[in-house]
């Protein structure tokens, strides 16, 4: 079955009832709903033009060329609703989500799946794609709450510090709870998948036609991955903000820390 325009219009639709809701309730999200939904679909539309290019290539290049695109966008967004900043904070954003999506990215195509050859844009573009924005959102949580419980906990740390705790003693649970933080909505899903919510990938696969015991085990093996993503790009970035706001001398720098000037 395929998804004529007269029906992606139908569904468009839809978007009607969040504008409603806002212009009854007065949210002022009207705008915001409409640029996001035309945003959606103009990115969406250009993304299947170019996968369309891509999947005709049998070469590595343009394959990891959308996967360093894709990686620098997720890293510019994990960062950007982030309030408190400091100067490398786009940098370990980047190499945390960098690092956990590809790496795992690469472990199941070689060593799980077993693709060849191994940049098969078909099963290393979608797989890459949706570890990317788990990571994405791993990232963004973990720094979030990192950076508030360094600014908010900053009277008890530098106590800690100068009772003579070191920078891990005195940081640990501020680390701890960001990375915790991070992991809970990964968790969350996964332990109400296929009883309360059907994903996305499983859903898709389903209407495409494949078969639901093998469009299950996809989605199993993608959840493990999810999870892994989760914990591994959380905790990497949660250890690069830590040494860059922890000095060796087992100080604080807290006048490293900024707040991001608010839009207008």
């Amino acid at each position: 079955m395929t998804v004529s325009w007269g029906q992606l219009l139908l569904a468009a639709a839809l978007l009607l009832v969040n504008v409603g809701l806002s212009w009854r309730l007065r949210l002022g999200l009207s705008r915001d709903i409409l640029v996001a939904g035309a945003r959606m679909t103009a990115q969406l539309l250009l993304v299947g033009v170019v996968l369309q290019w891509v999947f005709s290539l049998r070469h590595p290049l343009p394959v990891v060329g959308i996967g360093l695109v894709m990686t620098a966008l997720a890293a510019q967004a994990a960062v950007g609703r982030a309030r408190q900043r400091y100067a490398r904070i786009l940098l370990d954003s980047a190499v945390a989500i960098f690092g956990s999506s590809f790496l795992l990215t690469g472990l199941v195509l070689t060593g799980v799946l077993r693709v060849r050859p191994w940049f098969d844009p078909q099963f290393a573009v979608p797989i890459l794609g949706m570890v990317l924005g788990n990571a994405l959102t791993s990232v963004s949580l973990a720094l979030d709450r990192f950076l508030t419980e360094v600014t908010a906990g900053r009277a008890r740390i530098e106590g800690l510090l100068a009772l003579g705790a070191t920078r891990w003693e005195a940081a640990h649970a501020a680390v701890a709870a960001s990375v915790r933080t991070a992991m809970i909505p990964t968790l969350n899903s996964m332990a109400v998948m296929g009883v309360v919510s059907l994903p996305g990938q499983l859903t898709g696969q389903i209407l495409a036609g494949a078969a639901p015991g093998v469009a299950v085990r996809y989605q199993i093996l993608l959840m493990f991955v999810l999870a892994a993503s989760s914990a591994l790009g959380s905790l990497v970035v949660v250890l690069l903000a830590y040494r860059h706001l922890f000095d060796a001398q087992d100080r604080l720098r807290a006048e490293r820390l900024h707040v991001r000037p608010e839009r207008s």
